[in-house]
């Protein structure tokens, strides 16, 4: 019998759908069609972290706070569930997109986009997000492509993108750039878009060229953040976060990536899961700008998050470091 990752078949009997449909698909590589991944695919939609995710849903479908209140409006709803598996195609969801679209295709949103010392200086999370989600939920249309096209005429110089209006500033910032890779490499993947490929490509290199968390002139850790492990990272950048994109990307077996593998590694926990060791939300009913609905499951150094794990195995199966050929699925 193949060597199993213990933590495996614990994430395959989580009560949370997304992790088992996760674990099935992007740790035990069970065909997107398996009987088993559709099983799991189809229950996420009905399971209470969803519901609750939806639950400010109006009559007409759509969440009445402005898109990008964080953590509350529908253009951060529909990044979580992008990234939780959500199933595409459910026309529910299409009042959510609607009103992203809305927000940042408008003039309001456009006259905030200023060219400024040869440099488009635009947050591109927010285009890039909206693009991965509209992809990954199977509700993608020429808003879509208009999307992709911004980003790609908007990369820097240097690979990716920044929203720092002073002239000065001549370089990518870490946490507008890593969306844009995500986004733009599985548009890429989608539409065989030639630019949109190259763009993801330039973008890679921005991370990849300072292995990930590593200030270029002397070595040394750029942010305590960036190598601090969350669920979710929302726009922020760290080390899981990237990784994560560059497995997708197909880019972590470039061995710029070793050091951060290492660091990862590093953060299991004795019963084999990974933490969640900070978050970015706080959990309330009320709807004030960093509140969630949902807790994403345990904020502790010491207590594992199936969040994070579940990811953190991902990764590590991408880079072969993980053994699991098998499960004990029957």
């Amino acid at each position: 019998m193949p060597e199993i990752d213990p933590l495996v078949d614990d994430l395959l009997q989580s009560k949370e759908p997304a992790i088992r449909y996760k674990t099935l698909v992007n740790v035990v590589d069970r065909p997107l069609n398996s009987p088993e991944a559709l099983a799991a695919q189809a229950e996420i939609p009905a399971s209470p972290l969803v519901q609750t995710l939806l639950s400010e849903r109006d009559d007409s479908g759509e969440i009445p706070h402005h898109p990008y209140a964080k953590w509350r409006g529908a253009h951060w709803v529909l990044a979580c569930l992008a990234d939780l598996g959500y199933p595409p195609g459910d026309q529910a969801l299409q009042p959510l997109m609607e009103q992203v679209y809305h927000w940042l295709l408008g003039k309001e949103h456009e006259r905030n986009i200023r060219l400024i010392a040869g440099r488009t200086r635009r947050c591109a999370s927010q285009e890039s997000n909206a693009l991965y989600a509209s992809l990954a939920l199977g509700l993608a249309d020429s808003r879509s492509e208009e999307l992709a096209s911004r980003l790609v005429g908007w990369q820097w110089p240097d690979g990716g993108w920044n929203c720092d209006r002073r002239p000065e500033a001549t370089h990518s910032s870490y946490n507008e750039s890593l969306i844009p890779l995500r986004a733009l490499s599985l548009y890429a993947r989608h539409s065989g878009d030639p630019s949109a490929a190259s763009a993801a490509q330039r973008a890679a290199e921005v991370f990849l060229k300072r292995q990930l968390f590593k200030r270029q002139r002397d070595g040394g850790v750029i942010s305590e953040d960036f190598i601090t492990l969350h669920y979710p990272p929302y726009w922020h950048y760290e080390i899981l976060f990237a990784l994560k994109v560059l497995a997708e990307c197909g880019l972590i077996d470039d061995p710029r990536c070793i050091p951060a593998l290492e660091l990862l590694e590093s953060k299991r926990l004795p019963d084999g899961g990974f933490p969640a060791e900070a978050k970015y939300y706080r959990t309330s009913p009320k709807a004030t700008t960093g509140s969630s609905l949902v807790r994403w499951g345990v904020t502790s150094r010491s207590t594992m998050n199936e969040f994070v794990s579940v990811d953190a195995l991902f990764v590590l199966k991408s880079a072969g470091r993980l053994p699991t050929q098998g499960s004990n699925l029957g």
